[in-house]
């Protein structure tokens, strides 16, 4: 167990090299061990709170994306998301367990929590994505219930943007709330899960990274697991959770797989005005986090103790 006074100095070393936050590296299984995109200590807080009753990452994870999905005054995850450019507030989440299952919901409305239906799609069905009027079926035949999530500050945020209908996605704004999280339990294996209400004002139909396996979460438990955050566009077309932990296979340290995903996007791409974040853990506890543009911080909470780091970047090395 690490004391308060190793945490904190571990902690403040992360803000320069995420990969010092780890425990031994020799170690089979880790602390228990939550992280997540952007500031959520709320959300980490529920997701170490199942963990101490000693349950599955998985349960962690999807508990722990609940809390942004419910929380009105979080404008790109669930109740109360930024609506499409018609008023539709539509939304995106994936799930995957230690064990290579995983599961997904796209263009899903009228249910608050569509991180657990994706957990359904994955345990219930023999599918993996379920979209539109049929994840709404879905929802509904396990006991889901329907609910207005256009919220009455978001609704006049789109009435006002309907005033110019102008589209200019801005860095570390739009998509500040968009949560994607990773964990490892007592027994040392991870599970993920990702979740959003994607773009503001995007084309009624668009579907970001954030419920697509391999671009917003992927997750292998051999080896650990990575989300995404930003442009989801740009994610999908480098498939880019998968690509940190194939890095991570080929022997490169969560810190050093995140940069070169972020990197190949950049050599790839205009990036004065976009940003994409990666954030990984693997096996041993070890967390890496980059982006393109400053201002990506990330949420790390072991042992009960909660640290919100900002990401080393391209733009800001």
């Amino acid at each position: 167990m690490l004391n308060r006074r190793r945490f904190l100095t571990l902690s403040s070393l992360t803000a320069l090299s995420p990969d010092l936050f780890a425990l031994s590296p020799d170690r089979a299984a880790p602390a228990p061990l939550v992280v997540s995109t952007w500031n959520q200590p709320k959300a980490n807080a529920a997701a170490e709170a199942v963990l101490k009753q000693g349950k599955r990452a998985l349960d962690a994870v999807e508990a722990g994306v609940r809390v942004p999905e419910a929380d009105p005054n979080d404008t790109s995850v669930g109740y109360g998301g930024l609506p499409d450019r018609d008023g539709r507030v539509t939304l995106d989440a994936c799930i995957m367990d230690e064990k290579g299952n995983a599961g997904s919901v796209t263009y899903l409305e009228n249910i608050m929590h569509p991180i657990s239906v994706a957990r359904a799609v994955m345990e219930k069905t023999p599918h993996v994505m379920l979209s539109g009027e049929g994840a709404l079926a879905f929802a509904l035949s396990q006991g889901f219930k329907k609910e207005k999530l256009l919220t009455a500050s978001s609704e006049k945020a789109w009435r006002e943007w309907l005033k110019t209908a102008k589209y200019e996605p801005k860095v570390n704004i739009e998509r500040h709330d968009t949560i994607g999280m990773l964990a490892i339990d007592s027994k040392g294996d991870l599970s993920g899960a990702c979740t959003t209400s994607g773009l503001a004002y995007k084309m009624n139909g668009r579907v970001g990274d954030s419920p697509i396996i391999g671009a917003g979460l992927f997750v292998d438990n051999e080896i650990g697991g990575a989300c995404a955050t930003g442009l989801g566009e740009l994610v999908m077309r480098t498939c880019g959770s998968f690509l940190v932990v194939e890095l991570m296979r080929q022997g490169r340290t969560p810190q050093q797989a995140c940069e070169e995903a972020a990197k190949r996007i950049v050599g790839k791409q205009e990036y004065k005005d976009i940003q994409v974040g990666f954030l990984a853990v693997n096996r041993q506890g070890q967390v890496g986090a980059y982006s393109i543009q400053p201002g990506f911080n990330y949420t790390v909470s072991q042992n009960g103790l909660t640290q919100v780091l900002e990401a080393k970047s391209f733009l800001n090395k």
